[in-house]
């Protein structure tokens, strides 16, 4: 396990260190509480924090606090905050502001081991939970709720400046698919598919049934070259059914962000895209404004609609 420790105390700093690296795990150490954040946000495999009550440039509570709202709630992160006195105002002000467990400083090694023997398997189930909420079972990409969640994170940033554009893919004939082969190879099918964007390396979410999203930091040029290399790799596809090969096809709608723009109208845009090119033959990239947009077009949340389009 990872471990970032905040400790101004240079003697306390290094006996506690090599008591922790004696158990095989990493440690990271820092004395100020600034520098110790910044590390917690770029190492997403920090999975603990002990820090001292006492700090030169804030309070442990502060920082504990300030920790736990950069780990929010998809991100699994056992505080643990270390006092050379036994106040129990100062242990519950800690417990307050976000710290899992409280101990003495320096800490005695079998206690401090159990601690975090208690923070590996506690940090393990709470991301196994994390992941279960936050991972399509089938394809695993990003459920709708998570990927709407890091569509709104992207989108923070080309509020400041930076290129987004949303591609949406929707598997052709899939309903044929499935009543020609059976479900069970309409799931081999999502699961190959799936397995091809996860190779993308993008943020990408199914949102419902075939309906697949990929968010891509570039401008909508740059996203139709990439969907068509998309396409592609999927119609290249052979999929196994039985003695049967299954061939796959998708139709998609590419969109950039506009200034002013929320994530709804983003992927709206992108959603009549998908519709103009499952109207105008399948097996194509349509970007938004290419064409004339249907009046009667109900928007991105008619996943359903989408599915039985084909």
């Amino acid at each position: 396990m990872r471990i970032a420790l905040v400790e101004p105390s240079r003697t306390v700093r290094r006996i506690v260190t090599g008591m922790i690296a004696a158990w095989d795990h990493d440690v990271c150490s820092f004395m100020d509480a600034g520098e110790a954040l910044e590390r917690v946000q770029a190492d997403r495999n920090i999975r603990a924090l002990i820090t001292s009550a006492e700090l030169p440039s804030t309070s442990g509570a502060r920082l504990v606090a300030e920790a736990r709202t950069l780990a929010g709630t998809q991100r699994p992160l056992y505080i643990i905050m270390m006092s050379s006195t036994d106040e129990r105002a100062k242990m519950v002000q800690a417990l307050d502001n976000g710290a899992d467990d409280f101990i003495s400083k320096p800490p005695a090694p079998e206690e401090l081991r159990a601690r975090l023997r208690a923070a590996d398997r506690i940090t393990a189930m709470q991301a196994e939970l994390v992941a279960l909420a936050t991972t399509d079972s089938l394809t695993g990409l990003l459920t709708r709720r998570a990927f709407i969640g890091a569509a709104g994170q992207m989108l923070e940033n080309a509020r400041s400046g930076h290129p987004l554009s949303v591609v949406l893919c929707d598997l052709d004939r899939f309903k044929s698919i499935n009543d020609a082969y059976g479900h069970e190879a309409g799931d081999a099918v999502l699961r190959h598919v799936g397995a091809q964007i996860r190779s993308l390396d993008v943020p990408a979410g199914r949102l419902g049934g075939e309906e697949l999203a990929i968010l891509i930091a570039a401008p909508l040029e740059h996203a139709v070259a990439f969907a068509e290399r998309f396409r592609q790799s999927v119609a290249a596809l052979a999929i196994e059914a039985g003695e049967q090969t299954i061939a796959v096809t998708c139709s998609i709608g590419a969109a950039e962000w506009q200034p002013e723009e929320g994530i709804d109208a983003l992927l709206r845009r992108a959603d009549i895209a998908l519709y103009e090119a499952k109207r105008s033959g399948r097996d194509r990239v349509v970007a938004a404004g290419t064409f004339s947009s249907p009046q009667d077009h109900t928007g991105w949340r008619g996943v359903a609609r989408l599915s039985a389009r084909g």
